[in-house]
């Protein structure tokens, strides 16, 4: 649905509750109901114009953008994006994630690094909420050695669930490197115990495969790791449609661009074992 039809859907809803919650009480018998009733209801009106007038401002600051989305027209929408953030110093968490994401759409690597780099000196922070969109940039760039540095010094500063996907990119970046004994700990750690079954799934595929043909020494060991892995995954994961319902949902990230082959090829390998 185009981003106008949403605005003007969006709109109706809102006037017509509005008048509903507004002129509904006059229709009642008893007239002295429709004081009563605004008198103790004002908040809840209150708030539902501030946010059809907050809604209606969003949407005209911000039309020249969702004209550019609708069309798709990624060159434009970049120099709009530019002219927000880079000239205009708009250095705000959305306008900086979109235009990264344009970058890689356009597949302009080198432009979503000049934009980490200029992030870093106004925005600090917003690196590290962007880590993926800078992180793969790197990777889909060829700058391998670089997209080792950029993951390993923030492999233990991001949390949660976004940490774990750091550390999944920086053994994958060991892995494209060729440093398979830094990979294997990487991926025999998240292996063990990560908690998300996409990223138990990749590492234990990993070393039961490159990575235990490059080590084939410790490839019993690295089997074994991954077994535990893909018991896990599977645990988490217990069918095909699971996996590709969160492959689905990766895919909506245009950093995931990098993982889109080895989705494929792990939930294949997951699969056939059982």
């Amino acid at each position: 649905m185009k981003f106008k039809s949403i605005f003007i859907l969006l709109n109706l809803t809102l006037f017509t509750f509005l008048a509903i919650l507004v002129l509904s009480p006059l229709l009642a018998i008893d007239a002295s109901f429709a004081g009563s009733f605004w008198r103790a209801n004002w908040p809840f009106i209150l708030f539902l114009a501030l946010i059809s007038v907050t809604f209606n401002v969003f949407y005209f600051i911000n039309r020249r953008l969702f004209f550019l989305l609708e069309r798709e027209d990624w060159p434009a929408l970049t120099r709009y994006l530019e002219d927000r953030v880079i000239r205009g110093g708009r250095y705000s968490p959305r306008l900086v994630r979109l235009l990264a994401n344009t970058y890689l759409v356009l597949s302009d690597s080198a432009a979503v690094m000049s934009l980490e780099n200029k992030t870093a000196i106004a925005k600090p922070a917003l690196v590290n909420a962007n880590v993926m969109v800078f992180g793969a940039a790197r990777i889909l760039g060829k700058d391998i050695s670089g997209a080792i540095r950029f993951f390993e010094v923030r492999k233990d500063a991001v949390k949660g669930g976004l940490g774990e996907w750091v550390r999944w990119y920086h053994g994958f970046a060991l892995l494209l490197d060729s440093q398979f004994e830094k990979a294997a700990g990487e991926f025999s750690v998240l292996a063990r115990v990560s908690k998300d079954g996409v990223i138990t799934g990749l590492s234990s595929y990993f070393l039961n495969g490159a990575i235990a043909k490059a080590l084939p020494e410790r490839g019993p060991d690295l089997r074994d790791i991954s077994s535990t892995g893909s018991e896990r995954a599977l645990k988490a994961l217990p069918q095909p449609k699971d996996w590709d319902r969160e492959a689905t949902r990766l895919s909506a990230e245009i950093h995931a661009a990098v993982l889109s082959k080895y989705m494929k090829e792990t939930g294949d390998w997951l699969y056939a074992q059982q």
